[in-house]
């Protein structure tokens, strides 16, 4: 009882956070950059929004669902795109409510799938090799961002530019080595052996891999690349619903720029502080993109305005999947309970 009123104690905490940095949005991208901006300012940009810009919006946004429903039913092989939808926004309100849903967020997956009629195990894996995609994923993104910024000139010396390679390079072999690791056993079994070396021996870390590689293994070596493809379409409409919100905003920096700026906002909802990073997302991405010269006004439109399609936006969405989910048991199990009994096929005699 102790931890759950803590639960709830820092959920509160925590949501209030959000909400805190969200309201002095303003005052806080004045004390990062020392450029003034007013709620009126932004309300100003916000009233040049039109209905066409908001429907491209919309539709990106309803797009970038039904791509990562693919990562879903290519971890969860039976699983149907609609279910994926379901899963996916239930778990995203809950996510998106709470500093550490990521548990409830599992369990609530596990009553939908289960209740679908998978078994524990497949729903395990599902879990696993989701999640490991898009780790991954968020580990390439910053890479990517850095080498776009490499390629248009955005660093202020060569020096910064070397370090910069550097970065992005290792992140990107990191990656490639954790991907073999996963598909071939042998270099699992080098993995292993540098785990053991690198980190203390207490962690067990080797084991640890092990255990995930084969729990995950048959689906990572039939279903990768389909899952890969989904989740490069699922980030690239992210980051087209991004590119839509500068552009509507007037605060579109660059190719290269407008990438970098979504690599970091994806980063950022990392923040455990903040439910998936709120606020903190936003205060990042004006910090940003008043560095590459944007007006501090359209800046903050822009990042409430993103703020607002991959997260405001799918917590009454999750409710709404996840009340219609209920509802269905509820009149399902009502309907088989009340089932007459001449509707029931006699055995032969």
């Amino acid at each position: 009882m102790k931890n759950k009123w803590l639960q709830i104690a820092l959920s509160v905490l925590s949501l209030g956070l959000a909400v805190l940095l969200v309201v002095y949005l303003p005052q806080i991208v004045h004390t990062l950059t020392g450029k003034p901006v007013s709620w009126h300012a932004i309300g100003t940009v916000f009233g040049t929004l039109n209905a066409g810009a908001i429907a491209a919006m919309t539709a990106l946004w309803l797009l970038s669902l039904l791509a990562y429903t693919f990562v879903l039913t290519n971890s969860l092989p039976g699983l149907n795109n609609l279910q994926a939808l379901t899963i996916n926004a239930a778990g995203s309100a809950i996510s998106n409510l709470l500093p550490f849903g990521g548990a409830a967020g599992v369990a609530v997956t596990f009553a939908m799938t289960r209740g679908w009629g998978f078994g524990n195990r497949p729903i395990v894996v599902m879990t696993l090799v989701s999640g490991i995609w898009n780790t991954l994923f968020r580990f390439i993104l910053p890479a990517v961002g850095i080498i776009a910024l490499l390629m248009s000139g955005e660093v202020p010396n060569p020096t910064v530019a070397h370090a910069g390679w550097v970065g992005a390079v290792s992140i990107l072999v990191l990656c490639v080595i954790v991907g073999a690791a996963l598909y071939w056993e042998r270099a699992a079994v080098l993995l292993g052996k540098g785990l053991d070396l690198v980190l203390p021996k207490r962690l067990h870390a080797s084991q640890a891999f092990f255990k995930l590689r084969h729990d995950t293994a048959e689906i990572v070596r039939t279903r990768w690349h389909r899952l890969s493809l989904a989740m490069v379409f699922f980030l690239g409409l992210q980051w087209a619903i991004m590119v839509a919100c500068m552009l509507a905003t007037g605060a579109y920096p660059g190719l290269a720029q407008s990438l970098a700026v979504f690599a970091l906002s994806r980063v950022l909802t990392s923040a455990l502080i903040t439910p998936s990073g709120a606020g903190i997302m936003e205060g990042g991405v004006v910090l940003l993109l008043t560095a590459f010269g944007v007006d501090a006004a359209p800046a903050t439109a822009t990042a409430l305005l993103f703020g607002f399609w991959t997260y405001t936006i799918e917590i009454p969405f999750g409710g709404l999947a996840l009340g219609a989910w209920a509802f269905l048991r509820r009149r399902n199990g009502r309907s088989t309970a009340t089932e007459s009994p001449s509707a029931i096929s006699k055995a032969p005699q």
